[in-house]
């Protein structure tokens, strides 16, 4: 039995040590993004990528009870880290979607602006003349 709690209070710390480890980098990748950087996001990383992985192993096959069992001290840290985890992340998760939708407005507004400056110049004619459709505004970008 002894065994079996010194396997779980291990298997705990590693949980706490993975926890510890991606915060840091997603509060960077939160510097980062309100830097307005998205270039030095640390998230990317086939290391932090790997992390991640590990960490989502860990935590798919975590019971909760093993923490309920875990001496208090123990089971205080990683209460903790879990709620600082789950916290940054769904910060660093709001802050992506704003800087995706931000990227994806600017590439539709230049691709409509593109494919404005393309199109036929009206005239007076009696017959309007035939307008090709665009061929797709990343061709023609001249704005970029």
């Amino acid at each position: 039995m002894n065994g079996h709690l010194i396997q779980d209070s291990e298997r705990i710390e590693r949980m706490i040590a993975l926890a510890e480890r991606l915060v840091a980098v997603l509060e960077n990748d939160i510097v980062a993004l309100k830097s307005g950087n998205p270039a030095a996001l640390a998230s990317a990383d086939p290391d932090v990528q790997k992390l991640t992985v590990q960490y989502g192993r860990e935590a798919q096959n975590f019971d909760p009870r093993i923490a309920q069992a875990a001496p208090p001290g123990l089971r205080t840290r990683f209460m903790t880290i879990t709620a600082k985890f789950r916290e940054v992340l769904q910060l660093h998760t709001r802050l992506l979607a704003r800087v995706k939708n931000a990227s994806e407005g600017m590439v539709k507004a230049i691709a409509e602006e593109v494919n404005r400056m393309n199109q036929p110049t009206r005239t007076y004619s009696a017959r309007p003349g035939y307008a090709p459709a665009p061929a797709g505004a990343m061709v023609f970008n001249r704005v970029v």
